[in-house]
């Protein structure tokens, strides 16, 4: 589970920056709300990366995921691209702890 979301969360530290770049340009917002806002998601994406398997970390990564679909009042195609990650995120989760557990009964059954 850790490579899938790990994997997920490198992608949006890309995807918070570029946006950083993008709303500067496009809003009204104030660069250093933006980029201090930007910047807070970009390292908790980091962070979150050596915590997911620690106890709320997935939880963690859920509040960035609804933080980078709320984004969207600021730049709309943050509606969509939060959308796509918070699907990213789900499969991540999902599917990486299926491999965990088909490694689990596999280092068992080879015991």
């Amino acid at each position: 589970m850790r490579t899938l979301c790990a994997s997920t969360l490198i992608g949006e530290f890309i995807v918070i920056g570029l946006a950083g770049l993008v709303a500067s340009r496009l809003t009204d917002v104030s660069d250093s709300t933006l980029w201090t806002v930007s910047g807070v998601a970009m390292a908790l994406s980091l962070l979150l990366c050596g915590m997911i398997t620690r106890r709320g970390g997935v939880e963690l990564g859920w509040v960035l995921q609804v933080g980078l679909i709320a984004s969207g009042f600021v730049l709309p195609v943050m509606f969509g691209l939060g959308a796509v990650f918070a699907g990213l995120w789900w499969a991540s989760i999902h599917f990486g702890r299926r491999v965990d557990a088909l490694k689990a009964a596999r280092a068992a059954a080879a015991v």
